[in-house]
């Protein structure tokens, strides 16, 4: 390996079995068992799906991650992005030697300090003072060197009052601020953080930003992070790495690994379907993709609609809610808002106008009713999609404001089978 490579991956792979952990036989397991002491291939490997959480699994096999292949050099900022479920936090976990890859190898060099999960690496009956000892330890630190630390990383932390306060007293946002603070400033060559960042304030995750930019830059540390703030990924970053379904698309610089997340995010169709076949009127599944250019964008919703008689005239209604739960979107054809509900399955193609959008996390919710009041059926946060880019600034929109939330522009079809 180059004097210059931190860490390399050659044909990284992690499957998980879906279900109940084992074959079901022992004659598979031994044949498993067999193949492994041969240094073969797991035979039961070869039939896993990709990770796919939008469609049914016709095989108890999924890979979480399939032949990943890069280098990370030393002092580099690296960001991995990708959707939820893409295979960000089970390759950090991998390279922080949390769990094990099921195929590939990982060659690196220096001590790892990661920051995964809140509380990761931290013994909830020990106080703060006690646990950054016992991190520093882990990380081969001696006493002395981490006694030099101890006041740096108490000052970052803001945690001076409870140092000695067992940290299982500690509220989630004081557990990451010294989670944080002695992952950064303890004398690791390589620094993983994944999304915990966003349980803490936003004063807090610009100091962390600023950390991590100096480790990096100023102190020639290599440094992974994993994030949805994009504007996050391209401050801090300058290469990208983006996963999707477990199968890395692209590892380039961090604006063009940016375009190429956003491209599929917003061309991907996200489907839901219901298992629930007892209640009538029901929407039996609803699928949405997003197309156009920030910030003209349009939400294109395909829903099913099963009926066993025919209802009087209704409302049907998508609510776009943002990360809080709050309803901001609500999306009513102006036109015909009650429309009839008859026997049989109507097919609804929609599409919604979400010009002006703010970058984050929105969730779908439909609702079919003859009033407010009175609902047939409604569906809470079924799907869920994110705003990737920023949009236009000082633009005017075509949006008016009614009970606190805004009725999107909305055009609706509907056809039965």
């Amino acid at each position: 390996m180059s004097k210059n490579i931190a860490i390399k991956v050659e044909n990284l792979s992690k499957a998980y079995q879906l279900g109940q952990i084992g074959t079901g036989t022992i004659s598979r397991d031994l044949e498993r068992w067999y193949a492994r002491i041969r240094g073969k291939e797991d035979p039961f490997l070869r039939i896993g799906e990709s990770n796919d959480q939008n469609i049914k699994s016709e095989s108890n096999m999924v890979w979480s991650l399939k032949d990943i292949n890069f280098e990370i050099e030393q002092g580099d900022a690296v960001g991995i992005i990708g959707r939820n479920g893409a295979g960000k936090s089970t390759l950090l976990k991998i390279l922080s030697k949390v769990t094990a890859p099921s195929t590939g190898k990982i060659s690196g060099k220096g001590r790892i300090a990661s920051l995964l999960e809140v509380g990761t690496g931290f013994h909830p009956e020990l106080s703060g003072r006690e646990n950054i000892f016992l991190n520093g330890a882990i990380l081969g630190m001696r006493k002395k060197e981490i006694q030099r630390k101890l006041d740096e990383i108490v000052d970052f932390a803001g945690i001076e009052r409870y140092l000695d306060t067992p940290v299982k007293r500690y509220s989630s946002g004081m557990y990451v601020r010294l989670a944080f603070a002695v992952a950064a400033h303890l004398e690791s060559e390589i620094l993983i953080v994944d999304e915990v960042l966003a349980v803490g304030d936003a004063e807090f995750q610009k100091k962390c930003l600023g950390k991590m930019g100096e480790v990096s830059k100023g102190e020639g540390r290599t440094v992974l992070f994993v994030s949805h703030n994009m504007d996050a990924v391209s401050a801090l970053c300058q290469k990208g790495i983006v996963l999707q379904n477990g199968r890395k698309q692209i590892s380039s610089a961090v604006e063009e690994a940016i375009n190429i997340y956003q491209e599929f995010s917003q061309n991907e169709v996200l489907l839901w379907e219901s298992t629930n076949e007892n209640h009538s009127p029901r929407f039996e599944s609803v699928a949405i993709d997003i197309t156009g250019n920030q910030p003209y964008l349009t939400l294109n919703i395909n829903a099913r609609l099963v009926s066993d008689q025919k209802y009087a005239p209704a409302f049907i209604t998508f609510d776009i809610k943002d990360d809080r739960g709050k309803t901001i979107i609500q999306s009513m054809p102006s036109a015909t808002p009650f429309i009839q509900i008859n026997q049989g399955t109507a097919n609804l193609d929609l599409k919604v106008e979400l010009t002006g959008l703010v970058p984050g996390f929105y969730s779908l919710s439909p609702w079919i009713g003859p009033q407010n009041t009175v609902t047939y059926n409604r569906q809470e946060d079924i799907l869920v999609f994110e705003i990737a880019q920023n949009p236009t600034k000082n633009r005017v929109f075509p949006y008016h404001k009614s009970d606190g939330f805004i009725s999107a522009p909305t055009s609706i079809q509907i056809s039965y089978s």
